[in-house]
């Protein structure tokens, strides 16, 4: 115990003899001052706001259709001595002109009706007027714009009924309109049910489309003579919203005109070059037959004459005369064998040129019964197989007509003589 006792006293005395000199400095220490700051209580003095203004205005308010604005407007002073106004408000927008609670509720009948428009900015003047003293007051304003929640679809509006009638040959064009909604159409891509030629094509709003149907749209194999050809519209907006539009054509089997006229001309030219030909052999024969007439007159006015001549001198007193008379007759009746083998009747080649005569007659009737009315005649058709017809049926009488074609006689010179008056008179017809 006494050991335990005299260790832990020798512990106290280290720990004292190691503390003892700092104490023995900081009481010593003179240049430490202790002092305590000195604090001044002072309150701010505020200046009164004795200026009237608005202190929560706002200059700028949107509402969307069928939404309510309340908003509180505050001043800076006891709000039950001042009143509140509006001026230029627009329809529904009101004041409370005791506590300055602005109220406004955007139905959508107003813009219906027009009295209010969307994505337009209203400026309404505000203002609050003291009720004691005039001076006092304040005018401002702010603006209020009003927008629309409801999408509208834009859509591809053509200028034409969605179904059209169109013939062959015909030039179809319309305008692609567009009715622009929320979002207007930017493109419009066209398709179409069958490849198509010579066509304008639409990339935007207002472009024309015009197309003509070829005569050979429609098919020996379609369905009554007629083609439905579909066309659709299809326009997009910014975000690839579409809306499509469809034109039904249906294309009916009509007469291809300028290869008809073609035809046609063709036909009259040939016809006209065949009555050419009949009038030259007929021109040909007619001559032959007045050649052959001549010849025989000829020999029947000699036949007269030397029977004539013979009966004379038999008459006479002289026996040489009488003897002559005698033989004179003979020589006459021999003549008419001879006329026979020289210049025999061509009975054949009259009713050949008589022949001829009626058949170029009725070709020349037949075109002038046959003219076009027109560039689209409709009968066009008709009238080329009426030429095709009779001249088949000429050809066919006159197989055994040789035709020939007057190489030193032109058109006019053989109208001057199938005109003329012998052959008029000749060809006539003649009472019994």
């Amino acid at each position: 115990m006494s050991k335990n006792f005299v260790r832990t006293f020798s512990w106290v005395l280290i720990v004292l003899w190691s503390v003892a000199p700092s104490s023995l400095i900081k009481a010593q220490d003179t240049s430490v001052v202790d002092t305590i700051p000195r604090i001044t209580d002072t309150v701010p003095i505020t200046p009164a706001d004795t200026v009237l203004r608005i202190k929560n205005i706002n200059p700028y308010f949107t509402l969307h259709v069928d939404s309510t604005l309340n908003y509180q407007l505050e001043i800076n002073k006891d709000s039950r001595n001042f009143y509140w106004y509006l001026r230029n408000s627009p329809v529904g927008l009101r004041i409370n002109k005791d506590n300055g609670m602005l109220t406004f509720k955007a139905e959508k009948s107003y813009f219906m009706s027009g009295k209010l428009k969307y994505d337009n900015e209203y400026r309404v003047n505000i203002g609050v007027q003291s009720l004691n003293n005039p001076a006092e007051r304040i005018d401002t304003f702010f603006s209020i714009t009003f927008y629309n929640t409801d999408i509208i679809t834009s859509k591809v509006k053509p200028s034409v009924s969605s179904t059209l009638y169109v013939d062959e040959g015909d030039t179809i064009a319309f305008k692609i309109q567009c009715e622009n909604g929320s979002f207007p159409i930017e493109n419009i891509t066209f398709y179409a049910n069958t490849p198509l030629k010579n066509f304008t094509q639409v990339k935007k709003c207002d472009d024309d489309f015009m197309w003509t149907a070829p005569f050979d749209f429609v098919k020996e194999s379609d369905s009554a003579r007629v083609k439905i050809l579909q066309l659709s519209f299809i326009g997009t907006n910014r975000f690839m919203a579409r809306d499509t539009a469809l034109v039904k054509i249906i294309v009916r089997d009509a007469l291809n005109y300028p290869l008809a006229v073609q035809e046609y001309n063709q036909q009259v030219k040939f016809t006209e070059s065949y009555i050419l030909q009949m009038k030259f052999t007929f021109i040909q024969l007619d001559k032959g037959v007045k050649r052959v007439k001549g010849t025989r007159t000829t020999f029947d006015i000699t036949s007269s004459t030397t029977a004539l001549t013979g009966s004379v001198l038999a008459s006479s007193a002289s026996t040489s005369s009488q003897n002559v008379g005698k033989v004179m007759p003979s020589i006459g009746v021999t003549l008419v064998p001879v006329k026979e083998a020289v210049a025999p009747q061509k009975v054949f080649d009259q009713n050949q040129a008589s022949a001829l005569r009626g058949n170029y007659k009725r070709l020349e009737y037949m075109l002038r019964e046959n003219q076009l009315v027109g560039e689209r005649d409709p009968d066009i058709t008709r009238k080329t197989n009426k030429l095709k017809e009779e001249i088949k049926q000429m050809q066919t009488q006159l197989i055994d007509v040789p035709l020939e074609m007057s190489s030193d006689m032109s058109p006019d010179e053989l109208e001057k003589y199938i005109n003329s008056n012998k052959v008029l008179k000749k060809y006539r017809l003649k009472k019994k």
